[in-house]
C-alpha cells in the first residue's frame, strides 16, 4: 500500500498557507483555489445536482463521455460508440486504461481497473429508489423489461445501453455527472459515508474536506487523459474553500487568496464590470474576464391553470400576458441592473449558445408601453381601472429585477405587488401550482434545446415536473414528441424552433434575459476555457509556480 504521509503534509501546508492569506506555501505546488459561497452537500455523482456538487464531482469522476467547449460529445472512458437499431440500443466501447483511484476499499490499497460491469452498478445505483438519487430521471427511457437488462456488459470492454424508444438527445445527457463511474467496494466500504470518501477515476484524488471549511484534491498521478505529450492534470491540487459572504470572497480574489471567480453579485458588480459589461480598466493587467453565453433563460411565470389561487384571474386573460411582456423595458433593465450581463429576452425560451436559437425570431417580445395600454383595453381595463392587484412572487436575489418590473408595469395602469420569499419555499410553491405569477429559471441540463421546450409539455404537468406553468396546447406536445424521435438534427432545430415560437404565441412566460458565463482569474492562470453549460474543467488548467 502506497504511504500516503507526504499527502498529508501536503494537505496540511495547504491549509495552513491558506489559512495564512499566502499566495503559496514553502513546497512550489501548484493549486488551484477557489470559493463555494454556497457550499457542497455531497461529493457521489448520484447527488451532483446543483452547481457547487457538479463542479467537484467533476474533478474526481469521469463518465462514459464528455462535452468539449462546444458542447460536442467527445470520448472519455468510451472510447467509441455505435448506435444500433433505429436508436434502440447503445454499445460503448472502453478504455483498458483507466483505474479508479488508489483507495483502502481495493486490495492492497491499489485502484483496479475499470470495466463495463462497472458502469452496470453506477447506473442501476441512480435508478434504485432506496438511493433516491435526483438524477434517476436521465434513465427514465431505458427499458428496464428488455430481456438480461437494459444495462448489459457481454465483456470487461463492453456496455450495452438499450432504450424504450429513440432518444437522439441521450449521448449529451450521458456526460452529466450523475453518470459518473463509481466502484461498488468504494460504496460497500463507506456506505453513507461515500458522500464523503469519494473514490473515482477524475483527473484529482479525494484527500481531505472539513465540511464548511476546506476541501482538498490533490493530483492524479494514475489519470488516463493526456494532452498529446504529458499525462494531465498539470495542476497539483485543488483546494476549495467556503467563505459564504460574496464581498469577502471577492477580496479574497483580489489579494490574491483565490485564482478564480464564477459569476458576479451586487456588491462588487459594479467595481469589477463597467457599464457595458466589460473589465473595468483598473483591473486590466491583474485579471482577466471570460465571458460567453450560457444555458440560462430568466423569466416570469404565469399560472394558467384555472383552479389558480386568484379569484377571477386576469393573468388568464393573453391580453394581459402580452400586456405584461410589452410593458417594461428589457435593454434598460439590463444596462442599469446587470451591467449588461447577459442578452435581453427579446427572441423566444431557447437561450443563445444552442444551434436551434434564431437571433432573426420575430416571436419574442420588446418593450411597447403603447401597444401594452391597448392590450389592457382590449382585455377590458382601459388605463388599468377595474384591474384587480396581481402578485409578481419572487426571492431576495432578484428583488431588483422584480422591483423595476413592477414601476415599469404600474406606470401603465397594472397594480403589482411584490411577495418576496425564501429560495427552497417558493421552489416548492411553484411546484405545486399555488403561486399565479412567480419569477423562474431554466438552466440546461445537457445541451438540447429539447431540455428547455420540455417545460411546456402536458404531460409534464404532475406535481414536481418542470411544466410549471400548466401550459398545454395539443400541437406543441405533438410536434415535441416528433423531435424527441427525429433523428436529423436540422430537422429537429427547425422543429424546435417551431414549437418555441407557438408557445411565446400563447405567452405563458415572460423571458426576461438569457445569462452569460463570467469567469474571473488571475495573471497567472491559463488554460481554464469555458463553455456555454458552465462546467468546470480543471485538468488543463495551467499556473505559474511561484518565484
Amino acid at each position: 500500500m502506497r504511504n500516503n504521509l507526504p499527502y498529508c503534509l501536503l494537505c496540511f501546508s495547504i491549509i495552513l498557507t491558506v489559512a495564512a492569506c499566502k499566495k503559496e506555501g514553502d513546497n512550489g505546488k501548484t493549486v488551484f483555489r477557489y470559493n463555494e459561497s454556497a457550499g457542497i452537500t455531497s461529493l457521489d455523482p448520484a447527488f451532483a445536482r446543483n452547481q457547487a456538487n457538479i463542479w467537484a464531482v467533476n474533478q474526481l469522476f469521469n463518465g462514459l463521455v464528455q462535452l468539449n467547449d462546444k458542447l460536442e460529445a467527445e470520448a472519455c472512458i468510451a472510447q467509441s460508440w455505435e448506435v444500433r437499431d433505429n436508436g434502440l440500443t447503445y454499445v460503448f466501447h472502453l478504455r483498458k486504461d483507466v483505474f479508479f483511484h488508489d483507495d483502502p476499499c481495493f486490495k492492497d490499497g491499489r485502484g483496479r481497473r475499470v470495466i463495463a460491469d462497472d458502469f452496470v452498478y453506477s447506473f442501476l445505483r441512480i435508478i434504485d429508489p432506496s438511493i433516491a438519487s435526483p438524477g434517476a430521471w436521465v434513465f427514465s427511457n431505458a427499458d428496464t423489461n428488455f430481456p438480461g437488462g437494459c444495462f448489459q456488459a457481454p465483456d470487461d470492454s463492453t456496455l450495452l445501453i438499450r432504450m424504450k424508444e429513440a432518444f437522439p438527445p441521450f449521448i449529451g445527457i450521458l456526460s452529466m455527472q450523475y453518470c459518473s463511474v463509481i466502484p461498488h467496494e468504494a460504496v460497500a466500504r463507506y456506505r453513507e459515508d461515500f458522500r464523503k470518501h469519494p473514490v473515482g477515476t477524475g483527473p484529482f484524488r479525494f484527500q481531505y474536506w472539513k465540511e464548511g471549511v476546506k476541501l482538498i484534491m490533490l493530483r492524479n498521478d494514475h489519470y488516463f487523459e493526456t494532452d498529446g505529450t504529458n499525462n494531465l492534470p498539470y495542476l497539483d491540487a485543488v483546494a476549495i474553500s467556503f467563505i459564504v459572504d460574496k464581498q469577502s470572497v471577492f477580496l479574497e480574489f483580489i489579494k490574491g487568496n483565490l485564482d478564480f471567480l464564477s459569476g458576479i453579485d451586487a456588491s462588487y458588480k459594479d467595481e469589477l464590470l463597467t457599464r457595458q459589461g466589460s473589465l473595468n480598466p483598473a483591473y486590466a493587467g491583474k485579471v482577466v474576464l471570460q465571458t460567453q453565453a450560457y444555458l440560462n433563460t430568466e423569466y416570469l411565470g404565469f399560472n394558467l391553470s384555472e383552479k389558480s389561487g386568484m379569484q377571477d384571474n386576469p393573468l388568464l386573460k393573453k391580453e394581459i400576458r402580452l400586456a405584461v411582456n410589452h410593458g417594461f423595458d428589457r435593454s434598460k433593465m439590463m444596462r442599469y441592473l446587470r451591467n449588461n450581463i447577459g442578452m435581453p429576452g427579446i427572441y423566444g425560451f431557447i437561450p443563445p449558445g444552442l444551434p436551434s436559437f434564431d437571433s432573426s425570431a420575430t416571436y419574442g417580445y420588446d418593450y411597447d408601453p403603447a401597444r401594452a395600454r391597448d392590450l389592457l383595453a382590449a382585455a377590458g381595463y382601459p388605463q388599468g381601472a377595474g384591474l384587480p392587484p396581481v402578485t409578481l412572487s419572487t426571492n431576495a436575489s432578484y428583488l431588483d429585477l422584480a422591483t423595476y418590473i413592477q414601476q415599469q408595469l404600474n406606470e401603465l395602469g397594472f397594480k403589482i405587488l411584490l411577495d418576496v420569499h425564501p429560495p427552497a419555499s417558493m421552489r416548492e410553491m411553484i411546484a405545486q401550482g399555488k403561486l399565479d405569477f412567480f419569477r423562474g429559471s431554466w438552466i440546461a441540463d445537457y445541451p438540447d434545446a429539447e431540455n428547455f421546450l420540455s417545460l411546456f409539455v402536458s404531460h409534464n404537468h404532475t406535481p414536481y415536473g418542470p411544466n410549471y406553468t400548466r401550459y398545454t396546447n395539443r400541437e406543441f406536445d405533438r410536434m415535441y414528441q416528433e423531435a424527441r424521435l427525429e433523428t436529423d438534427v436540422s430537422k429537429r432545430n427547425t422543429l424546435y424552433r417551431k414549437m418555441d415560437s407557438l408557445m411565446m404565441t400563447d405567452v405563458p412566460v415572460v423571458v426576461l434575459y438569457y445569462d452569460q458565463v463570467l469567469r474571473f482569474t488571475g495573471m497567472q492562470i491559463t488554460n481554464l476555457g469555458s463553455n456555454p453549460m458552465n462546467l468546470l474543467s480543471l485538468k488543463r488548467v495551467k499556473k505559474k509556480k511561484p518565484a
